[in-house]
């Protein structure tokens, strides 16, 4: 029967409850929630100790806050204990709703189990409603938002020990602790939320201050590399459009950054080194070009790609990196110059010479040879109009012979129309009594003085070479008999001339050969022809006696 009291404290429980509700959704944190739901299963429901077992991401179960006993408190807060065993106890006993009690009658089997526990001392039960002190209670919590509650995943335990009434709770309060363990279930989710979420804000912080942090360590490498730099658009209509570009890359080409953005590097690039931009990929790709100043003059640099992209795989750019790289490729040209010219006169050096013969001729393959001795009756490399293959040039293809414009020379002595690849060999007469009588260095004044008139002497596109000593050869193309005769006289006429020498005027005569490039031919033949031709005029003249000096 109940007092006239009972309903009195029931009401002050009451209050003591919505408060207790009221500061669990209003705790700072996590760890706070929790501590202030077991403070609350003491405070306000009136058990002398509470933990809140909490289930971890692996599902196991640890003592995440404890009230009411600090000695236990400190000995089992943060101790874990497996799912199997808590499967075990909330499998087994009395339910109470949602709560499960084992009495101490089934409860001894748990006593070994590796669940944290801890029981109050106590006399054993005088009455049949009286608390055992190895009595356990269980108020699981479920995550909210299931019907009923108890359909949810479970959140964690409440683990009660020992009203302070001594008695087994009653059917109200069985219903103010499960309705305290439903509320909790809501207060521990909505603190575990925030945390989760203050958490993901602070990650987020982090990320942007590392991303702001990482966005200016990129823009002042950018800014302030000491080699040129530039961002450009990646595909669509307006693929390859500069964006941005640093100071030195602005200083490298003489042009400000508000102009460099109405250009792409195809626009700057050399005409030659179109074909080199085009097939430099974007990713990794490499290439040396010649990029255009602010005043007609060509830059050479090694162009280095890449791809980066905007925060969050957004669109994805051009950084190009440009590195001025004249001066290596002034030495390099120097050295190639060097390995390929005559050091004296500056002219094309004999190896050079024969290199630009043999890129004009090509070579029959053997088997062109047996094929033309057989379609022909005879051997050698003359077909039907005596000059190797009948082809229209630059259209037609032979075994062993990829598109080639054949080069062909002109028939016997008379000029028959026919343009050809002349090589002159070219003599001089009297050099070396030069060299006896006035040195070296006179005779070196002669050279370059030759080397000069012949370069003035021929067309552009032709060859002047040095091929050794006093000997030079001229490679010139598209002529006929008639003008490989009159260029030789004319040449010849600007050699005679007085040369000033050490202080001295000096004369040299020169001798000249005619002769004919064609496919077939070797360079070494080509020279050959030429040299032995200039021997026959030689000997074909009247032999004069002529003083140098």
């Amino acid at each position: 029967m109940e007092t006239e009291s009972e309903p009195y404290v029931r009401l002050a429980s009451l209050r003591q409850l919505h408060q207790v509700m009221a500061d669990m959704n209003t705790a700072r944190s996590l760890a706070d929630t929790l501590q202030t739901v077991a403070d609350g299963v003491v405070n306000a429901l009136g058990y002398e100790m509470a933990g809140v077992n909490l289930v971890r991401p692996d599902g196991d179960l640890v003592v995440a806050a404890f009230a009411g006993n600090s000695a236990a408190e400190a000995l089992i807060t943060g101790r874990v204990g497996s799912r199997e065993a808590w499967d075990r106890r909330l499998g087994m006993g009395e339910r109470w709703g949602d709560l499960v009690f084992i009495p101490h009658t089934e409860g001894w089997v748990l006593d070994d189990d590796d669940v944290p526990q801890w029981f109050t001392d106590g006399p054993a039960p005088r009455f049949k409603d009286e608390w055992h002190p190895s009595d356990r209670l269980f108020a699981p919590m479920y995550t909210p938002g299931a019907p009923g509650g108890s359909s949810g995943e479970l959140l964690g335990v409440i683990s009660v020990d020992r009203p302070r009434n001594g008695r087994l709770p009653g059917a109200w309060g069985r219903e103010a602790l499960q309705m305290y363990a439903f509320q909790a279930a809501i207060a521990i989710s909505n603190a575990r939320l925030r945390s989760n979420m203050q958490r993901a804000l602070v990650r987020l912080e982090r990320e942007q201050q590392a991303l702001r942090a990482s966005e200016e360590s990129f823009r002042q490498a950018f800014e302030y590399a000491p080699s040129g730099m530039a961002i450009a658009e990646m595909g669509g209509e307006q693929h390859g459009r500069i964006l941005r570009t640093n100071d030195a890359l602005c200083r490298l080409l003489g042009r400000p950054a508000s102009a460099m953005r109405r250009y792409s590097f195809s626009d700057l690039v050399h005409p030659e080194d179109i074909g080199t931009l085009l097939r430099t990929s974007a990713e990794g790709g490499r290439a040396e070009l010649r990029l255009g100043r602010r005043d007609g003059s060509y830059v050479w640099v090694s162009l280095r790609n890449s791809v980066v992209a905007d925060a969050a795989d957004g669109p994805r750019f051009l950084l190009t990196h440009v590195e001025d790289i004249e001066e290596r490729k002034r030495r390099e040209l120097q050295l190639a110059h060097r390995a390929s010219h005559d050091s004296l006169t500056g002219l094309p050096n004999s190896a050079e010479l024969r290199s630009r013969l043999a890129a004009r001729l090509c070579r029959r393959p053997p088997h062109a040879l047996e094929s033309l001795d057989a379609a022909y009756g005879h051997p050698g490399f003359d077909g039907p109009a005596g000059h190797g293959f009948d082809f229209a040039p630059g259209t037609e293809t032979y075994d062993g012979f990829d598109h080639h414009v054949h080069t062909v020379a002109p028939e016997g002595e008379q000029d028959d129309g026919t343009k050809g690849l002349a090589v002159l060999f070219c003599d001089l007469d009297g050099f070396k009594s030069i060299n006896d009588r006035f040195g070296h260095n006179a005779g070196d004044a002669v050279l370059i003085e030759v080397a000069r008139r012949l370069s003035q002497g021929v067309r552009d596109g032709d060859t002047v070479a040095r091929l050794g000593g006093d000997e030079f050869v001229i490679l010139a193309d598209g002529l006929g008999r008639a003008d490989a005769e009159d260029l030789a006289v004319r040449l010849r006429n600007e050699i005679i001339q007085p040369i000033r020498a050490e202080g001295r005027a000096v004369r040299v005569g020169a001798s000249f050969g005619i002769g004919w490039a064609h496919c077939g031919m070797t360079a070494d033949e080509v020279l050959k022809s030429a040299d032995e031709r200039m021997y026959v005029e030689k000997r074909s003249r009247p032999k004069q006696h002529r003083r140098a000096g």
